[in-house]
C-alpha cells in the first residue's frame, strides 16, 4: 500500500491517510482480512508522527473500514457494499466540485459545462 502525503496542502496528514487506505479499499488493492502497517511502521515510513497515524487508524475504525485487534495490529473489515459505494460516490463530488470551481475561474458558462460533461458520458 502505497501512500503519499502532501506536505503542502491544506488538508491536514491525518486526513490524507484516511482518504488514501479508504480509496486502496475502494479500488480493491486492499482486500478483506489484510492488515495495515504498524502506527509506528507507517509514521517512520511517512515521516511523521505516530500520533498521526494512530488519529488515522482510529478514524478509520470509527468509519467501519478497519478493525484493530489490541497486540495484533489492523486490518481491513469486510466491507459494506453500500458503505464502498458512498465513498465512491463522495470521491467523485470531490473531483467535481475541483473541476466546476476550475470552469468558474476560467469564465466557462454553465451550459458550456453540461456540453462538455455530455460529449464524455457519450463516448
Amino acid at each position: 500500500m502505497q501512500i503519499i502525503i502532501n506536505t503542502a496542502s491544506m488538508v491536514p496528514i491525518y486526513e490524507q491517510i484516511v482518504d488514501a487506505v479508504k480509496k486502496h479499499i475502494a479500488s480493491g488493492d486492499l482486500k478483506e482480512g489484510e492488515s495495515l502497517p504498524s502506527v509506528r511502521t507507517l509514521a517512520k515510513d511517512l515521516k511523521i508522527s505516530a500520533l498521526t497515524v494512530k488519529k488515522a487508524y482510529d478514524i478509520l475504525e470509527e468509519d467501519g473500514f478497519t478493525a484493530t485487534i489490541h497486540g495484533k495490529g489492523t486490518y481491513v473489515k469486510g466491507q459494506n457494499e453500500a458503505l464502498v459505494r458512498e465513498e465512491q460516490l463522495r470521491e467523485l463530488e470531490k473531483d467535481m466540485e475541483r473541476m466546476v470551481d476550475k470552469a468558474k475561474r476560467y469564465g466557462i458558462e454553465l451550459s458550456e459545462l453540461k456540453q462538455l460533461f455530455d460529449l464524455f458520458i457519450e463516448e
